[in-house]
């Protein structure tokens, strides 16, 4: 059984950082069921991983995406904007537009002054409580 060292890996994965994690990441892959790309050799899952790296059978960039993947909680997808279409307005339509185009010039709105709002505002009484909550 040949030791396994970072040195080993490091020409395959270059920063020791990015090495532990895909390590780790590749160890779970294999205790969570993933098949061997290598012989065991009576090894622990890690060892199992840095040697899978070291003999280049697993891809450290395909690593590197199923853990980014694997840490996402929320993933956009990009989905094609629906064309805009134009609406053909229907005869329905046609008589509504119609009855909108009324001169809204004769409209007069209510108006109020401050000391009327306030004084409409006191007049409110509150609605009364209940205890069923």
């Amino acid at each position: 059984m040949a030791r396994v060292t970072v040195e080993d890996c490091i020409d395959k994965v270059e920063n020791r950082f990015e090495l532990v994690l895909l390590a780790a990441h590749r160890a779970r892959m294999i205790s969570s069921g993933s098949p061997l790309t290598i012989d065991r050799d009576n090894d622990k899952n890690p060892v199992v991983a840095l040697r899978e790296i070291a003999e280049q059978t697993v891809s450290p960039e395909d690593m590197k995406e199923d853990l980014i993947h694997s840490l996402q909680k929320y993933v956009e997808v990009d989905e094609p904007e629906a064309e805009a279409v134009p609406m053909v307005p229907s005869s329905n339509q046609h008589q509504m537009t119609q009855v909108n185009n009324v001169d809204d010039s004769a409209v007069e709105f209510d108006r109020m002054s401050e000391e009327d709002l306030l004084r409409g505002l006191e007049g409110l009484v509150p609605p009364e409580r209940t205890d069923d909550v």
